[in-house]
């Protein structure tokens, strides 16, 4: 059974740090692309990051640029999201999710809920 399981989620103040992971069973991530993605309260979900994990190619949205990361050195069914200087924007449940590509995700895993305090 394929399955993403996240984790690392919590409460935080502004300006702290998080770092979410992503765990996959079932299937490795070798040749997929591995989003993370977040919903507000009240708001649309949107993409926060992905990579390829063939060539280590990264996007970042514009408000998370320069503040969040996708560590190098993942496993193949490990993918970390570095999340550094947390604002109370951030807040929402994080998903990772994965698929042949960022635009085409097939897998989702259940979320986890980031909440940052001013």
């Amino acid at each position: 059974e394929v399955q993403l399981v996240e984790s690392g989620g919590g409460l935080v103040q502004a300006g702290g740090s998080l770092r979410l992971t992503c765990a996959a069973s079932g299937f490795t991530f070798d040749d997929y692309a591995i989003a993370w993605l977040r919903q507000a309260p009240g708001k649309e979900r949107e993409g926060v990051s992905c990579t390829t994990m063939s060539d280590g190619h990264t996007y970042y949205e514009n408000s998370v640029k320069g503040r969040f990361s996708i560590p190098k050195g993942n496993t193949k069914n490990t993918v970390y999201l570095q999340m550094n200087k947390l604002n109370p924007e951030d807040t929402g449940v994080y998903y990772c999710a994965a698929g042949w590509t960022c635009s085409v995700l097939s897998s989702w895993g259940q979320g986890t809920q980031v909440t940052v305090s001013s």
